[in-house]
């Protein structure tokens, strides 16, 4: 006779500890497993703890209504068991499982045999030894042990919350006494805002008060400002009459003095002060050959430039792009400015710079920042060269004073000289500057 084969135990058959593995393995891999049902779904959401521990009941009773269906929630777990978990992908679990996890291996994942794997593995468990009556009695004795301790637990835990509730009574009478102080502090803060917003109405009138006293201040400024332009022009006015006054009895003296001229028929005077001393230079200087009567050291410039009104002329930019050639034009006039100040001040020679204003686009100026008490600046009118404003200047001046006209230009040097004008290279007056 066949014997007939053993029925298959349901997860609800299985012994309590098989049962909570098979739980366990599946929840493992719930989320894997396809075709869940929506209550399982939920579950494989949870955390991988969670699962087997809030989803456990829905799982078993899921592996027992489709134990017997092919395809059903127990061979899909075995599928992803064997694919997922290499332990569990061959007949046995590798040596050294406990017969706990042979069990759940076994009517979970069915290998070949299952049933003889299964029940040899439950027959390991029925054979386990009983829990000694020592170990009941301390295990007895550990449970009243924590019960103690629950129960001392319980009374520090009372104790805290009669403390608490007795700091809270004194937090809130603190609180009643902060509050009170605050409604203090708040009607204080009015009173001193009342007296701020006061104080600024005060300041406000007297600001208006200030602001008034300052117009009438600013009208009396422009009172007295108008009556001294008006005392002004009456002592520019009474100056000129004066002027006028003292033209004309210089005009008398000088009418007088040509009447007693005429009168004592002197005769008129030749040559100047000055002339006897450039005799006395060219008497002991190097002879000059031709008419041009070129300067040619310092020594005889700085004797031309202490006579009586000496007067010395020069080509401003001539002059300056030898000496500071990479400088702006601005720089240059500037430059040369400070270097004429100490021979002006020194010598006392009449001094006038002359500018070419076409070098300088808009410079319409008739003014130089820095020139020194004694030396006049002057820019050529539009159309005209700083040459012929030299040769106006010396053509302008009386026979017999002494010229000195600063250029290296051969042609203005030549015309100066035929005016009487002494020229005088650039050269050597950059060596008198320094």
């Amino acid at each position: 006779m066949t014997t007939a084969p053993a029925p298959v135990p349901s997860v609800a058959e299985l012994p309590e500890p098989v049962r909570t593995r098979v739980v366990m393995f599946v929840a493992d891999v719930l989320p894997q497993v396809p075709e869940l049902s929506a209550p399982l779904r939920r579950i494989a959401a949870f955390a991988p703890a969670r699962r087997a521990k809030a989803g456990g009941t829905a799982i078993a009773g899921a592996l027992d209504l489709d134990a017997a269906d092919e395809g059903g929630l127990r061979d899909r777990a075995a599928v992803q068991l064997r694919s997922t978990r290499p332990r569990f992908a061959a007949d046995r679990l590798p040596a050294g499982a406990d017969a706990v996890e042979t069990a759940a291996f076994a009517w979970l994942v069915r290998p070949e045999s299952w049933v003889e794997l299964l029940e040899e593995a439950l027959r390991d468990l029925q054979a386990r030894p009983r829990v000694a009556e020592h170990d009941l009695a301390r295990v007895q004795r550990r449970v009243d042990q924590l019960e103690q301790e629950l129960r001392d637990a319980r009374e520090r835990r009372r104790t805290d919350v009669e403390d608490l509730k007795r700091e809270n009574a004194v937090l809130r009478r603190r609180l009643g006494e902060a509050r009170a102080t605050g409604r203090d502090a708040l009607a204080s803060a009015d009173d001193a805002l009342a007296a701020a917003r006061a104080a600024q109405a005060e300041a406000e009138a007297t600001a208006a008060n200030q602001t008034r006293e300052l117009r009438q201040l600013r009208a009396r400024i422009a009172q007295l400002e108008a009556e001294a332009s008006e005392d002004r022009r009456a002592a520019r006015a009474e100056r000129d009459e004066a002027t006028l006054r003292t033209r004309l009895l210089l005009d008398t003296i000088l009418d007088a003095t040509s009447g007693l001229r005429r009168e004592l028929a002197l005769p008129q005077m030749s040559g100047t002060p000055g002339e006897s001393a450039e005799a006395q230079y060219a008497a002991t200087g190097p002879q000059q050959t031709g008419r041009s009567r070129t300067v040619a050291s310092i020594g005889e410039l700085e004797g031309y430039l202490a006579m009586p009104r000496a007067r010395l002329i020069i080509d401003g930019y001539n002059l300056t792009k030898q000496a500071w050639p990479t400088s702006p034009l601005d720089a240059q006039r500037i430059r040369l400015m400070q270097a004429l100040a100490p021979l002006v001040a020194r010598t006392g020679a009449e001094t006038t710079v002359v500018f070419d204003a076409a070098a300088v686009p808009g410079a319409g100026a008739r003014h130089v920042a820095g020139a020194p008490r004694g030396v006049r600046v002057v820019f050529s009118p539009t159309g005209v060269i700083a040459d012929d404003v030299i040769r106006d200047l010396v053509a302008a001046e009386p026979a017999g004073r002494v010229v000195l006209v600063a250029s290296d230009d051969q042609a203005v040097a030549r015309d100066v000289a035929l005016d009487g004008a002494r020229p005088v290279p650039t050269a050597l007056l950059l060596q008198a500057l320094r």
